[in-house]
């Protein structure tokens, strides 16, 4: 029976993360993945979804053109959109591939090597996992385990789903033609993503249902209704405040009734319908009872940090049932990786990660929003300008959006968070990242010596703005610049 020092139990983008810093200190690793090595993050999630996304944003930009000149829109088939997609997974694929062959052959550092198993592993005992595949079984020793086996679209009760007419976020990438209509349940990061993919390209009619009185109702309100606005300048139908009654999959047709808050009902027929409403660990299977591994109420592992009741059996990326972003699993899988091995002491941390949401426009955030501030009772100031004022959006011919500077309401004005919406908007934000992290107030950031023309610059004249130095004044340009404070007893606006 084969003994290596860690085996990590999934191939997506924590579980790979994890065997590559294993494999920086020394440690024979194994990695075992049932299915593809990416997981979701190549799949049918991140890459996939994204590379849907920046087509579509150019098939929109295109078309923005051609009507605005009185010509005939640009159209992309189905099938012209899957080979640009299959184009993309394959070179991530083929990356993934060439290193893992590389490193197989490479001789280990320290007594290191590395081993990829195809299978199914199922632990056996605490220490020993058994890996199935066609009816073939092999057993494995290692002294620590990682779990990374990621996760899967949750389900509804009474909510059919064949992947036909009624698609989950896996589902929909095998759908053979554009739909000329869809229902997105679920107003949160996913159904916008979708919702502003199909709206994009222009083939389909899309409706989006959303319980709550606006979507994306953990952003703050001036990201929503711009995001809201946009989908509904391309055509989207959002049902805001709708709960979804019924729903079937006829012949020829998806047929849903709603029930909205305020009153009265509505039954809407369209062509397909696609549920997003979340993903839930995949846990089953691992024979985690026979490990000793304990599981709360819910059917989660209950953790210290990453580490499970058996301190030797770690768990990371969507497999714990939060934060399932590729950039939060692949550090969560690095750090578990860290603290067997003794590199640090240090808590794993969740605080001040960098988003981003593939939407019109792009929306990017790091740290506190400002309702999540108000939630805290942390008393903030804010500066905010609009993406017109800004030459390089200006030159670009994309101005919408805006730049949000949360800073503490004191001397020092900490940098307590920021949201970009707008072209580009993920570029903006690590350094304020960086600022967050090393508790920067914004002096340092109005001082920088900025490229010009530059969408950054806009961050920049948030901070001069908060300390009364910006360029343009927000008094002179308050629909487009304004500073606002808020203390948990009064929101105070200020000029």
């Amino acid at each position: 029976m084969e003994h290596v020092d860690l085996c990590v139990i999934g191939g997506g983008p924590s579980g790979y993360a994890a065997a590559m810093r294993a494999l920086d200190l020394g440690k024979r690793v194994a990695l075992v993945e049932r299915d593809r090595i990416g997981g979701t993050g190549i799949y049918n999630g991140a890459l996939a979804s994204k590379t849907l996304w920046e087509l579509s944003q150019r098939v929109a930009s295109a078309n923005e053109v051609l009507l605005g000149r009185g010509r005939e829109p640009f159209r992309l088939s189905w099938e012209e959109v899957m080979k640009t997609l299959n184009e993309a997974q394959f070179e991530r694929k083929y990356l993934h591939a060439c290193h893992m062959q590389m490193m197989a052959v490479k001789p280990g550092t320290q007594g290191g090597g590395f081993k990829h198993l195809r299978g199914n592993a199922t632990f056996t005992a605490s220490h020993e996992v058994e890996i199935r595949r066609e009816g073939r079984a092999s057993s494995l020793t290692a002294d620590q385990f990682i779990i990374a086996t990621g996760s899967r679209p949750r389900n509804l009760p009474g909510l059919p789903k064949d992947e036909r007419r009624i698609l989950t976020s896996d589902g929909i990438f095998g759908i053979a033609a554009f739909p000329k209509s869809i229902v997105i349940i679920g107003a949160g990061v996913v159904g916008c993503e979708f919702a502003t993919i199909f709206s994009n390209f222009g083939c389909t009619k899309v409706h989006l249902i959303d319980r709550a009185p606006r979507i994306l109702p953990f952003e703050d309100e001036d990201v929503s209704e711009l995001v809201a606005r946009n989908l509904e300048r391309r055509g989207v139908v959002i049902h805001r405040q709708a709960r979804l009654e019924h729903i079937a999959a006829e012949p020829d047709a998806v047929r849903y009734r709603l029930r909205y808050e305020h009153g009265g009902s509505e039954e809407v027929a369209v062509e397909q319908a696609l549920v997003s409403v979340g993903r839930v660990p995949n846990l089953e299977g691992l024979g985690l009872d026979l490990a000793g591994v304990e599981r709360d109420d819910n059917g989660l592992v209950v953790l210290n940090g990453t580490a499970s009741s058996q301190p030797h059996i770690h768990v990371v990326g969507d497999a714990m049932g939060s934060n399932m972003l590729v950039n939060i699993g692949e550090q969560e899988g690095r750090h578990a990786v860290e603290r067997i091995c003794g590199v640090h002491d240090q808590p794993l941390s969740h605080a001040n990660a960098s988003t981003i949401m593939f939407l019109d426009p792009e929306v990017a955030g790091v740290g506190l929003n400002e309702q999540d501030c108000r939630k805290r009772g942390i008393a903030h100031r804010t500066a905010r300008i609009d993406y017109s004022c800004l030459a390089r959006a200006i030159a670009m011919r994309r101005t919408k959006g805006f730049f949000k500077l949360i800073v503490t309401d004191d001397e020092h004005m900490t940098v307590l968070g920021m949201r970009a919406v707008g072209e580009h908007a993920s570029s903006a934000i690590q350094a304020v990242a960086l600022m967050i992290s090393t508790g920067m107030g914004i002096a340092e950031l109005a001082g920088l010596m900025h490229p010009h023309p530059s969408l950054t610059e806009g961050v920049q004249e948030c901070a001069r703005m908060l300390m009364g130095t910006s360029i343009f004044k927000p008094e002179v340009l308050n629909d487009r610049m304004r500073c606002t404070s808020w203390k948990p007893e009064a929101a105070v606006r200020a000029a």
